[in-house]
């Protein structure tokens, strides 16, 4: 359907090309479509099932040690976690395209991997993925290690994890300065409609006073300097 794509392709049409029936196909177009694809129908003479190509990816062949990987990376995605919802439906989309041995090895993988969720508001969650995603400055309370409170208005750069922790990398407006701040101790959260500023994430870490993290977890985002 993708390759054919804004065309039309009929059930029968379909059953024909892979060799089997209609009903299989029918049932494979209703699994697409739990799962998420964009698959549409539409009736009538000319009509049939369809896909935008443009919101798909195009088909992806992993090795049994890819798809391994790749389940374990989502199946750690716990309620918690950022995008979560995203990563488990990602998750139900690879594993209703995966046939064979590869299918076989990441659903048995996938069963043997238990995630402890850390305690991170889902109102929170939801309102940093949004700041993040359309690059909004995000106006938020904290608690401090010390146990105190602030509100602030910050321009979100990216996110960390470190330890089991995830942190909210920023520029903070208040302070004028970028900082750290541990979802699970973000207390209130609301994206705002202005406009972030960009900020390089690494700048913002490496440059940060909030010792969220010990420097040593920011030896990856550091660039290599060329030899000479």
């Amino acid at each position: 359907m993708r390759a054919a794509a804004p065309r039309p392709l009929t059930v029968a049409a379909l059953a024909t090309r892979f060799e089997i029936s209609t009903r299989t196909v029918q049932r494979d177009l209703q699994a697409l479509m739990r799962t998420g694809v964009p698959v549409r129908t539409t009736p009538g003479r000319g009509g049939g099932w369809s896909i935008a190509p443009e919101m798909t990816l195009p088909p992806i062949h992993f090795t049994t040690d890819e798809a391994s990987a790749l389940t374990a990376a989502l199946a750690t995605a716990d309620a918690s976690t950022p995008y979560a919802g995203a990563a488990r439906s990602a998750a139900q989309k690879v594993a209703a395209s995966m046939t064979g041995p590869a299918s076989t090895a990441a659903r048995t993988l996938a069963a043997r991997i238990v995630t402890l969720p850390t305690r991170t508001d889902s109102e929170v969650r939801t309102a940093v993925e949004q700041a993040l995603s359309h690059n909004l400055a995000l106006r938020l309370s904290y608690t401090d290690a010390a146990g105190h409170e602030s509100d602030r208005v910050v321009e979100p750069a990216g996110l960390l994890t470190a330890e089991g922790r995830w942190y909210l990398i920023a520029w903070c407006r208040t302070r004028r300065a970028g900082r750290g701040f541990r979802l699970d101790r973000i207390t209130a959260a609301t994206p705002t409609d202005e406009r972030a500023q960009p900020h390089n994430l690494a700048d913002l870490l490496l440059g940060s006073t909030a010792a969220a993290v010990r420097p040593a977890a920011l030896a990856p985002l550091t660039p290599a300097r060329p030899r000479h």
